[in-house]
């Protein structure tokens, strides 16, 4: 078999559309799992193909970032096979016994399989070659972060993106508006000038984006830095085993077909087009724009789906019409920012 040959059978060739129509017509049972582990990975491009060879193998979807830094993935496995890759997983000697993170909501998260290597597995924006990113904060369960943080003493921070933090968040936490992570590091550490004495608590969806954040502060000086372990996924589990108090209200943004899961039944925010409640994100049905926005069921009938009357115009258009507006144009990845009233690009990394 050629080296060309074998390239082709580590990328997923088929068109998405038809990947899409697959997953939504499956009657397959599926488990949708997180997991990230920080480690030393000397050949990221070699893992990745390892990794795509086996997963493939076992009808594995879902997206992987891999790095020198270590692997950060969230994945659907058919419940059928769920133990043959738990076998395959922990036999890789820096992810024996990991800990794996369960969806709360199992639904249709992915249809594909995709596996990339990246600089870092979570971009931060950092470059400081000191920075230690295994040296992390107290990793709290529920019951401790419950407890801690209904301190005097503690600040609350919620390290995930404004978009995320919009529609569900935990009781008191400061969600500061930033647009991605690399923003929102820096915005922290900066708040957090003059407040070394206090309890640093921080939070995320699944726990890889405030591990880096409490390393990052404690390289900073601060000494009483503290992270929910396994984020709002984990947290949620054991509220709902253990029968304790939950904190968290509305939902969690997930970064999958589903876009959310819900926790609670608050609904906190509101229809980005009238300010009806509503906490359901969704793209703009015209695909050059595919504008991430919150839409309630009211609008999405009046305006088709679309954020706005443009994106209306281009869709009552013949599909060929469109395709002429689209040619040559990169697929949108744009996010709405309520909070400063602007639009900007989506960076993958973000997640």
């Amino acid at each position: 078999m050629t080296c060309n040959r074998m390239k082709q059978q580590l990328r997923n060739l088929v068109d998405r559309k038809v990947l899409l129509e697959r997953m939504q017509t499956s009657e397959e049972c599926r488990t949708t799992i997180s997991f990230y582990q920080y480690a030393h990975i000397l050949n990221p491009a070699f893992f990745r193909d390892y990794l795509f060879s086996h997963w493939d193998e076992m009808d594995v979807m879902g997206r992987t970032y891999v790095a020198y830094e270590g692997i950060n993935a969230q994945i659907s496995v058919p419940t059928r096979r769920f133990e043959d890759f738990k076998s395959h997983l922990y036999s890789i000697s820096f992810l024996s016994g990991i800990r794996l993170n369960y969806s709360v909501d199992e639904g249709k998260s992915f249809f594909k399989l995709t596996i990339k290597v990246r600089e870092k597995i979570v971009a931060d924006g950092l470059n400081d070659e000191a920075f230690d990113v295994c040296d992390t904060g107290v990793h709290l369960n529920a019951t401790s972060f419950n407890e801690l943080t209904t301190k005097d003493d503690t600040i609350l921070i919620d390290m995930r993106n404004h978009y995320e933090s919009e529609v569900g968040h935990f009781k008191g936490a400061i969600t500061p508006d930033a647009d991605t992570f690399r923003e929102e590091i820096q915005l922290v550490e900066n708040m957090l000038q003059g407040q070394k004495d206090r309890n640093i608590v921080m939070y995320c969806t699944g726990g890889i984006r405030c591990e880096k954040a409490s390393a990052w502060l404690k390289h900073k000086g601060f000494p009483n830095v503290h992270q929910l372990d396994g984020g709002i996924i984990e947290y949620t589990r054991q509220v709902r085993e253990k029968g304790l108090e939950n904190r968290f209200i509305g939902k969690n943004f997930v970064f999958d077909e589903r876009l959310a899961e819900r926790i609670s039944d608050e609904v906190i925010a509101q229809c980005h087009q009238c300010g009806a409640s509503c906490d359901d994100h969704t793209n703009c049905s015209n695909v050059s724009c595919n504008l991430l926005f919150i839409q309630c069921p009211s609008c999405a009938e009046k305006h088709e789906g679309t954020c706005g009357e443009r994106c209306h115009e281009i869709i009552g258009m013949p599909e060929v019409d469109q395709r002429k507006l689209r040619k040559g144009k990169k697929n949108s990845a744009r996010i709405f920012n309520k909070g400063r009233l602007r639009l900007r690009a989506r960076d993958e990394n973000d997640a």
